[in-house]
């Protein structure tokens, strides 16, 4: 299976090394690694690995322990999207069946952002409530207040991390799309930057943004 581990560490050279070192000798095979932040001599990065299905993450944390100057911060399971160009293939795909984009978009974003779903809420006078939701282990859930609608991140009380943007004119029946993850840490604002990025493609590739999205939506609701 695949893991996202992310690590604050030392900026300064052979830090990378020394954790990659550590993730190979643990059993993990890393396949990509992105840095998050530099800022006053530490760094922040996220390492994606292969990992054992059904093993436990003990061996990862201590390992990482017993690296000087390094410090975990989360450990979860990840898909990844396929291709080496993952944004731009989504948009691709929007462009190629825009009838159905913001429900293409919803449900490409969690392989993208590390999350176990994401969805397209509608604002209404009791709040946002989704009306589309991707592929999600149990029930589907229920939102917390997004407001403001602005792209930003969140921790719920629930201990549910969110990212949100909203998808046309930031308004109160603005369409949003929501992401979540547990058992992980929040999200980066490069993360947030990046969805926002997404949503902004996805509107001028779909053209007309809030407008496009209502016309995916309702298609779905009917078919």
């Amino acid at each position: 299976m695949l893991l996202r581990i992310r690590v604050r560490l030392p900026d300064r050279p052979g830090s990378l090394g020394r954790v990659a070192r550590m993730l190979g000798a643990a059993g993990a095979d890393v396949v990509q690694m992105a840095v998050l932040e530099r800022d006053g001599g530490r760094a922040l990065d996220d390492f994606t690995v292969m990992w054992p299905a059904g093993a436990g993450f003990e061996r990862l944390l201590d390992g990482l322990g017993s690296v000087p100057g390094v410090q975990p911060v989360g450990i979860w399971p990840t898909v990844e999207p396929q291709g080496a160009f993952p944004d731009a293939a989504l948009i691709g795909q929007l462009a190629a069946a825009p009838e159905r984009g913001p429900l293409t978009l919803a449900d490409a974003v969690p392989g993208l952002l590390s999350a176990d779903w994401a969805g397209l809420a509608e604002g209404g006078p009791d709040g946002h409530a989704l009306v589309h939701c991707s592929l999600v282990a149990g029930p589907e859930p229920d939102l917390p207040d997004l407001a403001p609608l602005r792209p930003r991140a969140f921790t719920a009380p629930d201990g549910t991390q969110y990212a949100i943007c909203p998808i046309g004119e930031p308004e109160d029946g603005a369409w949003v799309l929501v992401v979540a993850r547990k058992d992980a840490p929040p999200f980066h604002r490069t993360e947030v930057f990046r969805l926002a990025q997404l949503v902004g493609a996805a509107e001028a590739v779909l053209g007309g943004g809030r407008e496009s999205g209502t016309k995916g939506i309702d298609l779905v609701r009917t078919s």
